[in-house]
């Protein structure tokens, strides 16, 4: 079994940037808004029912689940949390908050293990009032996910009898389950589609009531062989398609590079819609299914110019050149519409370019969204394997000057995504913000 890792936007030959970021400070004010500051979120937020659910490191070096109000940002509750088995490279685990067949919300956490020969409790609680609904002794996992009306985990992840079991909110019954370790990649009332990860990974189709198995596609038939996941990976959907990222991973070896790229597959039948191999995606950037950005890579391992992708069609909607792309020491930077790339030298003037034509745009007055720190420091969390960091965030710069803008306005839809018309992030000290601006739902950078 391979050791998925994910690119928690590690810096990367300052192209593929960092991890724990931040965002900005103030949202626009003609939304309803709100911010919660009591709180230091080191993961990714997930929301459902009207509550958010994130994961907070206490001053201790412990965590905890924290459930927030969608609406006023007021604090629910919170309860000792862990990690039993995640993988440093995969960021620290995110709640998964489900609503029931009765319209009920739940959230679904790790506890710290009460009983001998378990290191986790998995534990559902009433996501307004926290209340224990019903609890898993866990060994290993990589954390509970969201999978339609239902809670998928990979349990055993440590264990030569790793599987993938489906769970009723409600009562944590067990539904079915599937061998091996498997991420929910896209789900609906009906369908999920999971990453099935082994020696020959691929997407796979299930009925969620039933665990019948509607199709399969293997990766490589997408990228091609030599496919390695541990260099980490990234889905999102668009419309009916399900757009998906595998970065390279050198061997260390055989100092070999894996198979990496882009590719489309159709959800309902799994038929492969579009590919662009070896391009590597960019950070910041938007989510591969809502607005990916790309830089080609030659077999010599020369980076080419920059592209902005349909992730309909997979076609260039605009580029920028290798030729136009400056020296050293810059980092990426998009406004809001990421009509516009932008060269960000930190405290100095940088150089701006527009995405559609390619061409270079006076660098004056143009503004763009960049990470806040471009040397993240890992997370001291206690009992946890080294190398853990807070989900990155972003803040706004004026490209002209190289200072960050202040105040800032609230992030953009491509990084922060929507759902149901509220927008979530976090900013450098882990406070959480909110704004209900009424953006079409989509995903964002983290998904």
């Amino acid at each position: 079994m391979l050791r998925p890792l994910w690119k928690s936007s590690i810096a990367l030959a300052g192209i593929l940037a960092a991890t724990a970021c931040s965002g900005s400070d103030a949202a626009t004010t003609s939304f309803p808004t709100w911010h919660n500051t009591d709180v230091n979120a080191v993961s990714r937020m997930a929301a459902a029912g009207g509550v958010v659910a994130t994961t907070s490191l206490k001053s201790g070096g412990t965590l905890e689940t924290v459930a927030i109000g969608l609406r006023d940002g007021k604090r629910l509750w919170a309860y000792p949390a862990t990690m039993a088995g995640r993988l440093p490279g995969m960021g620290v685990s995110t709640p998964a908050v489900v609503e029931t067949s009765e319209g009920q919300s739940v959230v679904v956490a790790l506890d710290p293990a009460k009983k001998g020969g378990w290191n986790a409790t998995l534990v559902a609680r009433d996501a307004f009032s926290g209340v224990r609904k019903w609890t898993r002794p866990v060994h290993s996992t990589f954390g509970p996910q969201r999978c339609g009306p239902y809670v998928c985990l990979s349990e055993h992840t440590a264990l030569a009898k790793a599987r993938m079991v489906v769970l009723d909110p409600a009562t944590g019954k067990q539904l079915w389950k599937l061998p091996g370790i498997a991420e929910v990649e896209w789900s609906d009332a009906r369908r999920v589609l999971l990453l099935r990860l082994s020696a020959n990974p691929m997407i796979e189709s299930y009925e969620l009531k039933t665990g019948k198995l509607q199709w399969q596609q293997p990766i490589e038939q997408a990228l091609g062989p030599g496919i390695d996941m541990s260099g980490g990976w990234a889905f999102g959907s668009t419309g009916g398609n399900l757009v998906g990222y595998v970065a390279p991973y050198t061997n260390p070896q055989t100092k070999k590079i894996s198979t990496f790229g882009l590719f489309s597959i159709e959800i309902s039948d799994g038929t492969i819609n579009w590919m662009r191999p070896s391009v590597v995606r960019v950070y910041p950037s938007g989510n591969p299914g809502y607005a990916p950005v790309v830089r080609p890579v030659d077999r010599q391992g020369a980076y080419g110019g920059f592209a902005r992708l349909d992730s309909e069609t997979g076609r260039v909607v605009g580029q920028v050149t290798a030729a136009d792309v400056p020296g050293s020491g810059w980092w990426l930077a998009f406004p809001d519409q990421m009509d516009k790339l932008g060269f960000l030298q930190h405290n100095a003037k940088g150089s701006a370019f527009d995405l559609v034509t390619g061409k270079q745009v006076p660098v004056e007055e143009q503004r763009g969204w960049s990470f806040c720190v471009t040397d993240p420091k890992p997370l001291t969390l206690r009992g946890q394997a080294p190398g853990f960091y807070s989900t990155a965030a972003i803040c706004q710069y004026d490209l002209g000057t190289g200072k960050r803008v202040s105040p800032a306005s609230a992030p953009p839809a491509w990084f922060t995504g929507s759902q149901d018309g509220w927008r979530l992030w976090r900013d450098e000290k882990g406070a959480i913000h909110a704004v209900n601006d009424h953006t079409a739902t989509a995903p964002g950078m983290y998904g």
